[in-house]
């Protein structure tokens, strides 16, 4: 199994991609998003494992963009704790470091370590684990990254200081998007045998459901994403809303992102979950004549909360 993902070996999304599928898979990093969504229809990859969701910094804006422009549809997500670690080269010390290099939302999350250490200068970099593997390129030892702690063991870099980021609450939310059929209600995490485009997406699908089997006692809670747009109107907002309320639906999460092209229009993404296909049905049946369109972007089995204690 091939799975895509953004940033270079030891990121936190191939760690997330791991978690998800476990050791045997074989990683593809890309350096963008762009480049990342490309991989599957390029043949380089089965599936994609993309964050959507940062506990402390919200969304992902650029996947939902590329998620809605693409033919991929979400089958599975997991959750990852983010540990930020500062990294440097063998015979380095904290005392003697005098930069470090993040991509700017790691070191944004580490602002009181950098408080307690205000000599240090921040180096914004394109990705955690890029970080990490220029420091110990150049071994230079006064200069360190901050990146999670698999960067540290792929690039042999030493742990100098560890889990600075602010808060322990700190997680993010990652899903696999594999080719295939995403619109209607079947059986969660399977894309139609029509429209699967290689035996590495049907080995991943059996993979997950071994892994929820394994983890979960039925009934499982479901969760799925819409994406729609609505007609310009009073009330139109609160007409797509309401059959999910009346049949007990429960709304996750609901935000707008801007119709490329469209000026002042906007495209809603919204997630959510039940453990009642039915239910679920009929509510998209009575949502879809309140919206102009309505897409289902995928149906899946929602993955195990985490807290600080876990």
């Amino acid at each position: 199994m091939r799975v895509a993902f953004q940033g270079e070996p030891g990121a936190f999304s191939e760690a997330a991609a791991i978690q998800l599928l476990g050791p045997a898979i074989t990683t593809v990093p890309r350096a963008t998003f762009d480049s990342a969504f490309r991989a599957v229809g390029e043949g380089q990859a089965d599936a994609l494992l993309a964050p959507v969701e940062n506990s402390l910094a919200g969304s992902v804006v650029r996947v939902y963009d590329l998620l809605l422009e693409s033919n991929l549809g979400i089958v599975a997500e997991t959750i990852l704790p983010i540990e930020h670690h500062l990294i440097g080269c063998p015979g380095s010390s904290l005392s003697g470091i005098r930069s470090v290099a993040s991509h700017p939302m790691a070191l944004a999350q580490c602002e009181q370590f950098f408080v307690a250490h205000p000599d240090l200068r921040r180096i914004p970099a394109e990705d955690t684990a890029g970080s990490v593997r220029e420091v110990l390129a150049k071994g230079d030892t006064h200069a360190a990254a901050i990146a999670g702690r698999r960067a540290a063991e792929i690039y042999g870099g030493v742990i100098l200081a560890s889990e600075i980021q602010d808060g322990v609450e700190n997680f993010t939310r990652f899903v696999l998007l594999v080719p295939g059929q995403r619109d209607g209600i079947g059986h969660a995490g399977a894309p139609d045998s029509a429209t699967s485009s290689s035996l590495g997406v049907t080995d991943i699908v059996v993979e997950l459901r071994v892994r929820q089997m394994e983890l979960q006692s039925p009934p499982a809670v479901l969760k799925m994403c819409l994406a729609l747009r609505l007609a310009h109107q009073p009330g139109a907002l609160l007409a797509a809303l309401e059959p999910f309320s009346r049949l007990g639906i429960n709304l996750l999460k609901i935000e707008s992102r801007p119709i490329h092209g469209r000026p002042w229009e906007y495209q809603f993404f919204l997630d959510v979950e039940t453990e009642d296909t039915d239910r679920l049905k009929a509510a998209l049946d009575q949502v879809k004549g309140a919206t102009s369109d309505l897409r289902v972007l995928g149906l899946y089995a929602a993955a195990r909360s985490f807290s600080a204690k876990t």
